[in-house]
């Protein structure tokens, strides 16, 4: 009889622990959507964040809040069994691939961005204009989009006739049945990664040379955009992890049910969540010209509003005190 009823409250409790986990996560995803809806607001609202890097910026926002609405509904669906039909199945996986790709690859342009205005600050202007940068997000779009077409084309062509059909619980495991494909796209995923690491290493040590051989008035700038590339390696380094996790968290379903939600649920808060925060903390409070911003329209102007009246009445009274005197 005891050891039913620690059964019972084992299952009980373990049962209160997967409940608690989607609450928890659809409280960061909330945040995290809000913060972003913010600065994509202020970016969209203040002309002077046209150029190269606040466009890249914003592209990061776009594709993080839509890579974080797209995994939460996977995760929900998995967390409730919900069937979806294998062809929008097929096609929600194959965006999140797509996404998944694009978010590291923005960064890294981000970096090189950083590498021209400081290595490059003569040239930056002529390198750093609206058509380079919108041939730059189109060559972005264009690399990340060729793996999840070919592994979308390849499943889908290998799918029995009968399958078309078939009702499943959508997950990037469901595309990734044939095990050539799947190696052939954990291999690909790890030689861009390298690729990408290698570029932001690159970046990273030429503008620490020339930090060195900067004079002191640059020596500020060059030192936060050092601080910058390494904030962005950083986040590079979580999101390559979020791609591998696929292949971690496939061998715990058959291990243990209880150890595949943890793992699942950490995975998505450490590699997906985490590096979105990064992204905020870079440009939402470093820098300045697009935190000022962003406050006001937080606090809705109040604050800068009030500012402006205290000014005021400072300069009505000093006139007047200067009236009186006289």
């Amino acid at each position: 009889m005891n050891l039913t009823e620690n059964n019972n409250l084992s299952s009980k409790s373990n049962l209160k622990a997967i409940n608690e986990k989607p609450l928890l996560v659809q409280v960061l995803v909330g945040i995290l959507l809000y913060v972003n809806g913010l600065m994509m607001f202020t970016f969209l609202k203040k002309e002077t964040f046209r150029d190269t890097r606040y466009m890249l910026f914003a592209q990061t926002l776009f594709i993080d809040s839509a890579l974080m609405v797209l995994t939460d509904l996977t995760l929900m669906g998995g967390f409730y069994q919900y069937p979806v039909h294998i062809i929008p199945c097929y096609i929600l996986c194959t965006l999140m691939s797509l996404l998944t790709l694009c978010s590291p690859m923005t960064l890294v342009a981000m970096c090189l961005e950083r590498y021209v205005a400081i290595c490059m600050p003569l040239r930056h202007a002529s390198i750093s204009t609206p058509k380079n940068t919108f041939i730059g997000l189109f060559i972005i779009w264009g690399v990340s989009s060729v793996i999840p077409l070919f592994i979308f084309t390849v499943s889908f062509v290998n799918i029995p006739p009968g399958f078309l059909y078939l009702y499943v619980v959508c997950s990037l495991e469901v595309m990734l049945q044939i095990k050539w494909l799947a190696d052939m796209r954990a291999s690909s995923l790890q030689l861009i990664f390298i690729i990408m690491f290698c570029t932001v290493v690159s970046t990273y040590f030429k503008i620490m040379l020339a930090a060195r051989s900067a004079s002191s008035e640059r020596k500020n700038s060059t030192k936060k955009g050092l601080k910058t590339v390494i904030l962005h390696g950083i986040q590079l380094l979580l999101c390559m992890m979020h791609l591998i996790t696929p292949y971690i968290e496939m061998p715990l379903w058959k291990v243990d049910v209880m150890l595949f939600v943890n793992v699942k649920y950490s995975n998505f808060i450490l590699f997906l969540i985490l590096p979105r925060c990064l992204s905020s903390l870079v440009y939402g409070l470093r820098d300045k010209k697009f935190s000022n911003a962003l406050k006001y329209y937080v606090f809705c102007g109040i604050l800068v509003c009030n500012k402006h009246k205290i000014r005021d009445d400072k300069t009505f009274r000093g006139v007047v005190n200067i009236s009186i005197n006289n």
